[in-house]
């Protein structure tokens, strides 16, 4: 299976064929979680910035590069990122950096990422799957 047969994934079904990761849904999905950490960073005291902030940021960069690794190498994309993203977030709001509303918003981007990752891998092919490459 070479890189250009992995489809889109949009709604329930796969749509089109695609050249490279930028073509992916699911990657650019990624990119606007990116951007929307990066805006609630800005918000951040400024003793958190190079912390808590960086953590953020790094995490959430973690997401589309991983998805555009895992298109170019063929490798299965994970949820590890998101997962760190996640809790780091829910670090945020117990120290009272993000409020409900701000978190709830970046968690519906992380859930909705998560599932179209899910679909992803339950679509690719068992030579994909096969994690002794």
């Amino acid at each position: 299976m070479t890189s250009d047969q992995w489809s889109v994934i949009e709604g329930e079904g796969i749509s089109e064929k695609v050249k490279s990761y930028k073509d992916l849904l699911v990657w650019q999905k990624g990119i606007e979680l990116v951007k929307g950490v990066y805006q609630l960073v800005k918000k951040f005291p400024r003793e958190e910035t190079y912390v808590l902030g960086d953590q953020l940021r790094r995490a959430a960069i973690s997401i589309p590069s991983n998805i555009a690794e895992g298109q170019a190498k063929r490798h299965v994309p994970e949820f590890g990122s998101l997962a760190e993203l996640n809790t780091q977030l829910i670090i945020a709001k117990e120290l009272g950096y993000l409020d409900q509303s701000a978190l709830g918003g970046i968690e519906n981007k992380i859930v909705e990422l998560r599932k179209m990752i899910s679909t992803l891998i339950t679509r690719l092919p068992i030579d994909l799957l096969n994690t002794d490459h």
